[in-house]
């Protein structure tokens, strides 16, 4: 394998021409820039003079900009540059603003002597013009002056004209027969115009250069539809407004349409010339009317129905094809019954009813709840403020009951009452017991006489003796 590699390299150092032969494919959209280098390799020599060359003939070169000396020069246009940096042995190429016609096979050479041109890289440079249009637009494209131009769909259907004559319905592109013309014009180049685009007219196209379709300027074209979304309800009217070109189609007949199943379209009324007003007709509440000096057609449907929402063209007729201008989208929703509840969705009255009682019947009990405990809390605060009132006065009277049972008897079972007199020194004070219950009789019975009762010089001395009847002991001897 190194020795193979080895081979190569010394095949390369002695024929310095094959090194560039294989072109180099760069794609770039129009207004871009290409930027290459192209080493010269050992062999070169610094004095030789470089080249940018386009192909001409066999090993020629078609000038478009040399450098001799060290340094930059520049095109006319000063869209393209040279540069050779000797230093590193490369010369640089930059192509700025970069059109469609300017695809083509360009290579780097060495001069030197005549028709030997060595070439240091070969590309193959592709700048694709990219083109948005509407529907039932107009393309006009020239192509490159060339012998054998062809407009081509790729590189398989192409059409090209006789010399001195126009070619549309020969064209090999089915898709656009009819609506394709191509003709030379008196510069050699190639013009083409489409009429009527479509959808699906858009794609990779080409001006493509003789037998072998060569490719010489790429158009990447985009077609789209204009679309409009409408809503209405049932039992409603909806009007439709679709413009067009009135140099174009100011004499064509335009149609309403519905797409069924299948991508057919079902015409439901026409402007066609039978018609009473020859712009205008309606049918089954569908109306249409054309206005050539605005360029507008106008469509009116009423007492729509659910069943009426669908996809719609306003579409020209030609014969029996149509020709879209516009799609348009209808949703038709069900009206709301007297009561005001719609049913649409397979839900009743009652359900809905019954959902917006709820609705107001939790917002209530939620009222009421927060009430409820308003007065709760209203009431316990009123409820503790009374019970430690109550529990004031009730340690009022507790206290005034045990004043007033310290100055009487203190003996469990019984009450007494203290009787004195009014004066102390004259007569002997009394205490006089009442028992209420009959204490044990074994158990003593006291009486407790305060000092300051008794008088202080005490000429009677009285005793009472206290005695209880017994009662029978049972089962006692």
């Amino acid at each position: 394998m190194a020795m193979e590699l080895r081979a190569l390299f010394l095949l390369l150092l002695c024929f310095p021409g094959l090194q560039g032969q294989t072109p180099e494919v760069q794609r770039r959209r129009e207004g871009g820039t290409l930027y290459i280098q192209c080493p010269y390799a050992p062999w070169s020599i610094d004095q030789h003079t470089k080249y940018w060359c386009l192909p001409r003939g066999i090993g020629g070169c078609q000038e478009l900009l040399h450098i001799h000396y060290e340094g930059t020069r520049h095109s006319s246009d000063e869209r393209i540059e040279i540069k050779d940096n000797r230093t590193s042995k490369t010369v640089s190429v930059t192509m700025t603003d970069l059109k469609a016609e300017d695809s083509g096979t360009y290579f780097c050479a060495i001069y030197r002597s005549y028709h030997d041109y060595p070439r240091l890289k070969t590309i193959s440079l592709i700048v694709f013009r990219e083109l948005l249009r509407w529907e039932l637009d107009t393309l006009t494209v020239q192509c490159p002056v060339g012998n054998g131009m062809a407009w081509c769909r790729g590189q398989t259907e192409c059409t090209a004209p006789a010399r001195g004559r126009t070619s549309s319905k020969q064209s090999e592109m089915k898709s656009l027969q009819d609506r394709v013309t191509t003709q030379y014009n008196g510069q050699g180049g190639l013009d083409v115009t489409m009429k009527n685009l479509k959808s699906q007219d858009s794609g990779v196209y080409w001006c493509a250069l003789g037998s072998e379709r060569t490719p010489r300027m790429e158009i990447v074209l985009s077609v789209f539809k204009r679309t409009q979304k409408l809503t209405a309800k049932e039992s409603g009217n909806v009007t439709v407004q679709c413009h067009y070109k009135i140099s174009d189609y100011k004499d064509v007949s335009k149609a309403w349409c519905k797409i069924k199943e299948g991508k057919m379209c079902n015409v439901l009324v026409t402007t066609r010339s039978e018609s009473p007003a020859g712009n205008s007709t309606a049918r089954g509440g569908v109306s249409i009317q054309d206005d050539t000096q605005q360029g507008m057609v106008t469509i009116t449907m009423e007492q729509l129905q659910v069943q009426d929402s669908g996809v719609y063209w306003c579409a020209l007729q030609d014969g029996s094809a149509l020709l879209r201008m516009e799609e348009v989208t209808l949703s038709v929703s069900k009206a709301l019954p007297p009561g005001g509840f719609p049913d649409s969705e397979g839900q009743s009255q009652e359900t809905l009813l019954g959902n917006s009682c709820s609705g107001n019947t939790f917002l209530i009990l939620s009222v009421v709840l927060l009430i409820l405990l308003l007065l709760a809390l209203l009431t316990s605060v009123v409820l503790a403020v009374r019970y430690s009132r109550l529990l004031l006065r009730t340690g009022i009277r507790e206290a005034e009951d045990t004043s007033d049972r310290a100055e009487g008897t203190a003996q469990p079972g019984s009450t007494g009452r203290r009787e004195s007199s009014q004066d102390n020194s004259k007569g002997p004070a009394y205490i006089n017991l009442d028992v209420q219950s009959h204490p044990n009789p074994e158990d003593p019975l006291y009486c407790n006489v305060e000092l300051s009762q008794a008088p202080r010089n005490p000429q009677h001395v009285e005793y009472a003796v206290i005695a209880f009847s017994q009662s029978p002991r049972t089962g006692r001897e």
